[in-house]
């Protein structure tokens, strides 16, 4: 496997999200509806999202997942109803761009981690996923995910 794995750090992102508790089989599901209600909002703001969709995962639950799924924004927004004004901490992150499919990310996952370890960092167990395209835009084979590990 030829990763290339990176320690960053960054300012805070101002972020609209959607926090909720899901199984990874409901998952996809719920992705499309957070994503799609939070566009349909900055559409109505006349305002456009400031980078990738994003999911944030607080557990690795695979029945009870907390996740928080939405895009960071330029500036803070007002919030409505479910979609919250969040943001991505400032601090050091462990990343990785990954290719091809979503359900073959683990050797990946499995990969970062050692290397955070290996490299004296210590993970806060919270994982952000950025999704550069969709599997409605491209073959899954060419999907694009930075995986990224808040440290301490």
């Amino acid at each position: 496997m030829d990763q290339k794995f990176e320690i960053i750090e960054t300012a805070a992102q101002p972020v609209l999200s959607v926090r909720k508790t899901t199984s990874v089989a409901q998952l996809p599901q719920e992705l499309g509806a957070a994503y799609h209600s939070i566009i349909t909002y900055l559409g109505e703001l006349g305002q456009q999202p400031a980078d990738a969709a994003f999911a944030c995962y607080y557990n690795m639950d695979m029945e009870n997942l907390d996740v928080e799924m939405g895009f960071p924004v330029a500036a803070a927004v007002p919030e409505q109803g479910q979609i919250k004004a969040s943001e991505i901490p400032a601090g050091k992150k462990a990343t990785a761009l990954y290719a091809g499919p979503y359900q073959e990310m683990g050797p990946t996952y499995e990969a970062l981690t050692q290397w955070i370890k290996d490299n004296g960092h210590q993970p806060t167990g919270v994982v952000y996923e950025l999704y550069y395209n969709s599997p409605m835009e491209v073959p899954e084979s060419e999907l694009l995910t930075k995986i990224v590990f808040l440290l301490k």
